[in-house]
């Protein structure tokens, strides 16, 4: 029998990884900014729809959020769930793995905050 962990981890494993580090591991399935912004608007502004996530103040292009969506969906970090059939539209949520992501970015809000000056976008 699979436990939680077990899928959390063949979800991670299905990413070609450079190294064996968990550093440069996290890196390959959230290295890039607009990434890690989609799931911070997932986790924290309970963004769902494509036209939320593109409503954020950092203006993602529409061709990068949608390649991002689909990444993230494919690395088991969203589902996808259909909620209008006509035109097609669909939700994404964040996952139990994606979840894991919470501390993270709490981290890294609290980072730039303290030594960078930032302040939360919303």
């Amino acid at each position: 029998m699979a436990t939680a962990k077990t899928s959390k981890q063949d979800a991670a494993h299905s990413i070609e990884h450079r190294s064996t580090c968990p550093v440069a591991r996290t890196l390959d399935l959230m290295g890039d900014r607009w990434t890690l912004l989609v799931m911070r608007d997932a986790l924290f502004f309970n963004c769902k729809t494509f036209a939320d996530f593109s409503a954020s103040k950092e203006r993602i292009p529409t061709n990068l959020l949608s390649n991002r969506l689909q990444k993230l969906v494919a690395q088991g970090l969203l589902s996808k769930a259909l909620y209008q059939e006509r035109p097609p539209r669909y939700e994404y949520l964040p996952t139990e793995l994606g979840r894991a992501l919470k501390p993270v970015l709490r981290a890294m809000k609290a980072f730039g905050e303290d030594n960078l000056g930032g302040k939360a976008p919303r």
